[in-house]
């Protein structure tokens, strides 16, 4: 009897022991997590308020909220009572097999920091890559977010980015826009020419002065006669010029052709 009072005497204070600590334990983990929130909350503000480059914010927001979260979670398991260098030991051969299970997070991780490093592409910038087009909302730090015209999101590794190829619309402040519109094999060509020539100058979008608009004969079919108008336009004008002008050009084919 007197042992097993014993046994139950040293499992209460075990038990007291232990659950004071993993209390203890789990209210730092808490107050940590809320830490971290106010961390990475006042940094997006400290950067903003340094004119940090827009598309480093998500990235350094991420990296760093992943970071301090390790290290929470590291010192709430000393706390507990787990043996760090163990722990670290078989953190370090966990870390390897995930590696090798990761390799295509891994790689994302990487293209990410190529793409901040060469930046061939920012926040706000119009691209277009793995089939997609969009604006880049954020760069994190395994993918990059774009939102496509119709309001859609679009969720992109980092690594094809970093490496495959991708078209920029917004690293140029012009764009060229090449028209193509058929007449009839009889209609008057010269005629057509004038038309599209007019419609291009009276449209206040389209620049005038280095590149003025050209229209010429791109081909000849059996029934049509294909004419090429080329304009040059400021890069955020260039889709409501080419449907404003699309839509002219047929109605005054309409009436005049």
């Amino acid at each position: 009897m007197e042992k097993f009072q014993d046994t139950l005497q040293k499992n209460y204070d075990l038990a007291v022991q232990y659950g004071m600590k993993f209390i203890l334990a789990l209210v730092v983990l808490i107050l940590g997590l809320i830490v971290i929130r106010w961390i990475t909350r006042g940094m997006i503000k400290m950067m903003r308020r340094s004119n940090v480059n827009e598309s480093l914010i998500p990235f350094l927001r991420s990296l760093t909220n992943i970071l301090l979260k390790i290290m929470l979670v590291i010192s709430v398991m000393g706390m507990v009572g787990i043996q760090m260098t163990s722990f670290i030991a078989v953190l370090g051969a966990a870390s390897l097999a995930v590696g090798l299970a990761l390799q295509g997070t891994l790689q994302n991780f990487a293209g990410g920091v190529m793409i901040l490093l060469f930046k061939p592409y920012e926040v706000g910038h119009f691209i277009e890559a793995k089939g997609y087009t969009g604006t880049v909302k954020e760069i994190q730090i395994f993918q990059t977010i774009l939102t496509t015209p119709d309001n859609s999101t679009v969720v992109i590794p980092n690594s094809p980015l970093a490496t495959g190829v991708l078209k920029n619309y917004s690293t140029q402040p012009t764009r060229r826009i090449d028209f193509t519109f058929g007449i009839g094999s009889n209609d008057d060509i010269d005629k057509a020419k004038g038309i599209l020539l007019k419609i291009a100058q009276d449209n206040e979008r389209v620049l005038k002065v280095d590149n003025p608009p050209e229209v010429m004969v791109e081909s000849l079919t059996f029934s049509s006669v294909n004419l090429k108008l080329r304009v040059w336009v400021k890069s955020e004008d260039y889709w409501e010029l080419y449907y404003d002008v699309t839509e002219k050009v047929k109605k005054q084919f309409d009436a005049d052709m």
